[in-house]
């Protein structure tokens, strides 16, 4: 007799939506719903159209991220879209959950207690599923790595100058980091025309570093943070066809990285 394989099912959220609450949740839970009270408008100061705030409290199933003690069972206030009558979107007793949240100062905490935490968006609970834990995991053991590659925040400076036969050329791009940490890219220019671009994350300017792979943190840190355009003024002292080499050079690397795609919508400020 034949053993039937286990039909996998994929992640509904992409990389990018799963690293916008991981990268800045100091915890991440995984829980089982216990109780859900929807709240009255009036007690919904903020509230967007088309949602509900609901009152939840779960059951702690583990703490993927965070430090405990934590309390066997937590709340917190949730905001999700309205079902297709307009009602407040129905939450199953043990339905599993994943929450992105912060802890709340002086909350109780113990194994016989409930505590309140803080989700870190609106919306920072989702459905639980296998394959979504498994890609939150691969995000958060990328980002207690030593040299884990900061959030980008802008491009710091950069230049371009051509190489010794016609056609060469080179581009540095310094870019602005939350922890200052130094990242570069590097985009060279052959005679023949092909170029190669490479991302060092670290004091080392190494241009023949491996192109970061799609869905790992590089990759998002660099696809869902770097702008969509170069702002040229960052190219002070450049000639002003260097900065458009400059400019056609990080075209380049934006359309190697592919777009940060998402489902959802991403945290403020992260």
């Amino acid at each position: 007799m034949q053993t039937a394989t286990p039909v996998t099912t994929a992640s509904p959220y992409s990389y990018a939506d799963i690293a916008d609450l991981a990268t800045i949740a100091p915890m991440a839970i995984q829980g089982r719903i216990y109780k859900v009270v929807p709240l009255k408008p009036e007690q919904a100061a903020g509230l967007k159209a088309g949602q509900a705030r609901l009152y939840v409290e779960a059951d702690v199933v583990g703490l993927i991220r965070g430090s405990g003690p934590l309390a066997a069972r937590i709340n917190y206030l949730v905001d999700l879209p309205l079902d297709a009558k307009g009602k407040p979107p129905k939450l199953k007793k043990k339905q599993p959950v994943l929450i992105f949240a912060r802890p709340v100062a002086g909350a109780t905490a113990g194994t016989n207690s409930t505590a309140s935490v803080r989700l870190v968006a609106p919306d920072a609970q989702l459905p639980w599923d296998p394959a979504t834990e498994a890609k939150l995991r691969a995000i958060l053991t990328e980002l207690v790595r030593p040299g884990a590659p900061p959030a980008i925040t802008g491009i710091a400076n950069g230049f371009h100058v051509p190489g010794t036969l016609p056609g060469e050329g080179e581009t540095q791009l310094f870019l602005d980091t939350r922890t200052g940490e130094p990242v570069s890219l590097t985009i060279l220019t052959a005679a023949d025309g092909t170029r190669r671009w490479a991302a060092a994350f670290g004091e080392i300017v190494d241009g023949s570093a491996a192109v970061p792979a799609r869905d790992t943190l590089a990759w998002y840190r660099l696809a869902c943070g770097l702008p969509r355009t170069l702002p040229l003024a960052k190219l002070g002292g450049t000639a002003p066809e260097d900065r458009r080499k400059a400019a056609s050079d990080y075209g380049v690397v934006l359309g190697a990285l592919g777009d940060c795609t998402r489902t959802r919508t991403p945290p403020t400020g992260n």
